[in-house]
């Protein structure tokens, strides 16, 4: 009988002890049940994904029992996702921008609140008293700038304060052709680069982003006579004219124009810098940093770049998705912010500006200190998160017509103004 009872003692410390190693409130690794488990991740940034595929085995070899298992599609997240959620079929987690955290967030995410990461960042995402937004990074926007070929033609150090206005970034762009750079600047021509970054700063830019998109909406906006579509205008007419593949400017393929930045064959372009994960491919020890969209208006936006928190992690929250997966989830997201190997997959591997304030950051890559820098010093102008889906591809393809020049500013602000007034509100 007493060996009983021994027996039954040890056998509730065992379930007591298993039970809090799957404690998913830390950085620990267990799944809390012992099986052999597989997530898997949606990812939504394609420069990124090479990375995660070698990780997914990495981490399944320091993770006996878990395998992660990484996915990426170029349709738009939300359709992507409703259909995975149609067919039953949702991801473990799932990267998503932030308006897809304030339309999902409820119905799909699982609440994170409790989760030791959560008092480490200022950028997570919350509904109500929930936090469904794992911050995956800091990212900003701005013209990409390569120093060193810069420096080869007027002889000085390159100080980005010295082209703020675009009077003084023409004089800059002058002098570097009269020194022999035929064309100094490459412009992206695919879709969410031009209308979900670029045009994008004209929403972000008002004096009240808010109002502004709602008056597009109600079909009120004067967009050929705002300020900041102007000025935001001018400058892109500056980049057309010296961009390097002005003659056919939809044809530019985008690791083209990376490795021209790269090499110093051109000097300005303008991007973000997640783009170093192509860059460094070209010259890893490129000597580049990222400026403000030089513009001349009597404000300070020429002084910051815009950006924040980008790109969201959510974990299921339906019956499809596991306790043991949910465990294997968390524990995945805590080892990224907690353990070294996955701060160095974040700033290293990935390049990318840790949402984390207790994450080493002196590894960063060129861009990302510039970012860095910009944040530290309060100078991002925040994200505008709450365009409608199908946004970037429609006012993409207005931007793409304008830089091919088929069309002129008028065009392209009639444009703008009947895709805004044409759909419906987003909610948040």
């Amino acid at each position: 009988m007493k060996k009983k009872i021994l027996a039954l003692a040890l056998a509730m410390i065992m379930v007591a002890s298993l039970a809090a190693c799957g404690s998913s409130g830390g950085s620990g690794d267990s799944t809390g049940s012992g099986e052999d488990v597989t997530i898997t991740i949606f990812n939504s940034k394609s420069e990124i994904q090479d990375q995660f595929i070698e990780l997914a085995d990495e981490y399944t070899e320091t993770h006996p029992g878990v395998t992660i298992e990484v996915y990426y599609s170029s349709d738009t997240v939300s359709a992507h996702l409703a259909t995975k959620y149609a067919s039953n079929d949702p991801y473990t987690i799932s990267m998503v921008d932030a308006k897809d955290i304030y339309s999902l967030g409820e119905e799909h995410a699982l609440d994170l609140s409790d989760q030791d990461w959560v008092a480490n960042t200022d950028y997570a995402i919350s509904v109500g008293d929930k936090v469904y937004g794992f911050p995956f990074c800091v990212e900003a926007r701005g013209v990409m700038y390569n120093a060193d070929a810069i420096k080869a033609i007027t002889g000085e150090d390159f100080d980005p304060a010295s082209c703020a206005t675009k009077e003084d970034f023409q004089a800059l762009l002058d002098k570097l052709v009269a020194g022999g750079m035929a064309a100094p600047v490459g412009i992206m021509k695919e879709d969410w680069s031009l209308a979900a970054h670029y045009f994008q700063e004209i929403y972000e830019e008002q004096d009240d982003p808010e109002a502004f998109v709602q008056s597009l909406y109600a079909g009120k906006a004067d967009l050929a006579n705002n300020l900041r579509f102007n000025s935001m205008m001018d400058t892109f007419d500056i980049l057309m004219k010296y961009n390097y593949a002005a003659a056919t400017p939809v044809a530019a393929e985008r690791e083209v124009s990376e490795q021209k930045l790269a090499e110093g064959e051109i000097a300005f372009m303008f991007g973000g810098n997640w783009d170093w994960s192509l860059i460094k491919d070209f010259a890893e020890d490129a000597n580049m940093g990222m400026m403000p969209v030089p513009q001349s208006t009597d404000d300070d936006y020429n002084t910051k770049l815009v950006g924040g928190g980008s790109k969201y992690f959510f974990i299921d929250s339906s019956d499809n998705t596991s306790e043991a997966q949910v465990t294997a989830a968390k524990d995945f997201l805590n080892w990224l912010v907690f353990d070294a190997d996955g701060n160095a997959f974040l700033t290293e591997r990935c390049a990318v500006v840790p949402a984390y304030n207790n994450i080493n950051a002196d590894a960063l890559d060129p861009l990302s200190i510039s970012v860095k820098q910009y944040a530290d010093e309060g100078k991002l102008v925040d994200n505008y998160n709450y365009d409608p889906d199908d946004h970037y591809s429609i006012v993409g393809a207005a931007m793409q017509e304008y830089l091919a020049g088929k069309s002129d500013r008028a065009k392209l602000a009639a444009d703008v103004e009947k895709y805004w007034s044409s759909v419906t509100p987003v909610e948040h």
